[in-house]
């Protein structure tokens, strides 16, 4: 870490020197800053924008283009790869380790991926390069040593998907929180705070500095979209509240939080990694119904917004907004008012693939995204930048302001509270605050309200890929007193991300529903209950409420036809 702290110190201290009255002209090859005392002596502008503008301004067409570019890499190290590692880093980019791609291109920014059987956006993230805290830590100072040997030593932004729920990527070694639709389920937006501030903290601490997170999309009614329990819930005034308060957990711990997907992803069917969805509300339902939580977002000061591969037909039909001016200008920007990082959605995804990697990239740039996250071919989108903006197709305008976007958001988070030590994460304090979340959210939708659900023995059952949530349910519920069997008894039966009415259980006293509760309405069950997550701090707030030793005080945040949203 001290490597990639002097990189900070040493931008801070070079920006301290600039002269913001004559910014230096555009050249072709990227000059030092001036040291601090040089120029004519002025104070340097206290605003990070406008610190922005004056180092950009004496950077080349090769760092203007690296800048805007956020690619994924193959290894869990730096430096050191595996040989797998290295060929799958000569396929996307003709180099052999993450370090060596930072060099080449110049890179702004790199994602962090992860793969697992369960994560509904696994198709488009083909390798994982985080295995546990340390490992990340390690990697994270090596990409950000790479990057303080550029010529234009500027901070790497480092990110990853850690939405929580179905779409994690460091899953153990660090603050886990229940879904999103936990914490919609929860409905407390001072737990919620603590709980993403709990978690950011983590995530500063090994070296990340962006967070693709939090999910604002709203959910239709009926269940039937593709965003399922990422959301906060269906409820446009509830969602948005919960939006802002995971904005501002997060950036308070110093890691930039990102309102995805824009403008909303939520009553959609089509799974935009495959196929380009359509939005086909009107501008007036979509105004009421998908924006509040992005406007309540950005209120709170969320300093990125990723622009979703959607077709939004009341704005720009035929066209997916994450290439369409009159989404992302017009109406991010002219009527939402947004003036953080638009980050695209990943650029490996079928609709960003209509056009070559280059096309692509500048089609993206032109419809006003600043940062082009994961594309196919990071040659060719940097080519393809630096052709169009050599030919004049891309204004050097268009590319200078998404790269001051980009600098200026760099020396803000610089100087944002200074991480804790690798010691502290997943430490008891911050794990007790995800934890509370995941309390707050069990929901009893059938069943009594007071005392147990439970009595006399009692058997978990569930499918085998859910060995896990069903020892720590056994576990737990042993740690509340009860006796756990493995047949007869009372049935407790888990259900959880993909289980279908297939997959429930006719013989269950209880059924709970570890991902969207929709399914609890397709069961006999005389017990319903729903957890909306499988985290182990999720089953022992479960084994609690069973046992009668806690009252569920979670709500429904999406209408399950036939129950309420609380029995309670």
């Amino acid at each position: 870490m001290r490597r990639a702290c002097a990189a900070l110190l040493a931008v801070l201290a070079l920006l301290a020197g600039c002269d913001s009255a004559r910014p230096a002209p555009a050249v072709a090859r990227s000059q030092p800053v001036p040291p601090s005392g040089s120029g004519s002596g002025s104070a340097a502008p206290a605003d990070p924008a406008a610190r922005a503008a004056a180092l950009v301004a004496r950077l080349g067409d090769e760092d203007l283009v690296g800048q805007v570019l956020m690619a994924y890499a193959y290894g869990d190290d730096a430096t050191r790869v595996s040989a797998g590692s290295a060929a799958g880093n000569r396929k996307l980019a003709g180099v052999d380790t993450p370090a060596q791609m930072i060099a080449r291109y110049r890179l702004g920014g790199l994602i962090l991926v992860g793969f697992s059987a369960d994560d509904p956006t696994g198709a488009t993230n083909p390798t994982t390069n985080v295995e546990s805290p340390a490992q990340v830590s390690r990697l994270t100072t090596g990409l950000q040593a790479a990057a303080g040997r550029l010529p234009a030593a500027l901070p790497l932004l480092i990110g990853t998907d850690q939405e929580y729920g179905v779409v994690t990527r460091i899953k153990s070694g660090v603050t886990q929180l229940p879904s999103g639709m936990a914490v919609g389920a929860a409905g407390n937006a001072a737990l919620t705070q603590a709980a993403w501030a709990a978690a950011g903290a983590d995530l500063a601490a090994i070296g990340l500095n962006v967070d693709f997170a939090p999910d604002a999309d709203v959910l239709g009614p009926g269940g039937g979209g593709v965003i399922g329990s990422r959301s906060f819930g269906q409820r446009p005034a509830a969602v948005a509240g919960q939006v802002a308060a995971a904005v501002r957990g997060l950036q308070g711990a110093g890691v930039a939080a990102t309102l995805k997907h824009f403008p909303g992803h939520g009553h959609t069917t089509t799974d935009s990694h495959t196929n380009l969805p359509s939005l086909t509300q009107s501008r007036a339902a979509l105004q009421s119904g998908d924006l509040p939580p992005f406007v309540s977002g950005i209120a709170a000061g969320a300093q990125l917004i990723m622009s979703g591969h959607l077709d939004v037909r009341s704005v720009d039909p035929g066209v997916a907004g994450s290439f369409s001016s009159k989404v992302l200008i017009d109406l991010l920007r002219g009527q939402l008012g947004f003036r953080g990082v638009v980050v695209t959605d990943a650029l490996n995804m079928a609709p960003a693939q209509k056009w070559a990697p280059g096309e692509a990239a500048v089609r993206a740039l032109l419809a006003g995204n600043d940062l082009l996250l994961m594309p196919p071919s990071v040659p060719a989108a940097a080519q393809g930048l630096l052709a169009a903006l050599r030919s004049g197709r891309l204004p050097r305008a268009r590319l200078v302001e998404a790269v001051t976007r980009i600098v200026a958001l760099k020396l803000t988070l610089a100087a944002g509270p200074k991480p804790s030590g690798l010691s502290t994460v997943g430490g008891s304090t911050r794990q007790a605050a995800g934890a509370a979340v995941a309390a707050a959210a069990v929901t009893v939708l059938r069943g009594t309200c007071s005392g147990p659900l439970v009595r006399g023995a009692v058997s978990v059952s569930t499918a085998s890929v859910r060995a896990q949530q069903k020892a720590w349910l056994t576990a737990a519920l042993r740690a509340q007193g009860v006796r756990v069997v493995d047949r007869g008894g009372t049935e407790v039966h888990l259900v959880g991300y993909g289980d279908t009415g297939a997959d429930l259980a006719a013989t269950a006293a209880v059924t709970v529903a570890m991902d969207t509760p929709y399914i609890l309405g397709r069961t006999s069950s005389p017990v319903r209950v729903a957890t909306y997550s499988s985290t182990q701090a999720a089953m022992t707030a479960l084994a609690k409420v069973l046992a009668g030793k806690a009252t569920p005080a979670g709500r429904s945040p999406v209408d399950v036809p036939g129950l309420p949203a609380s029995a309670c």
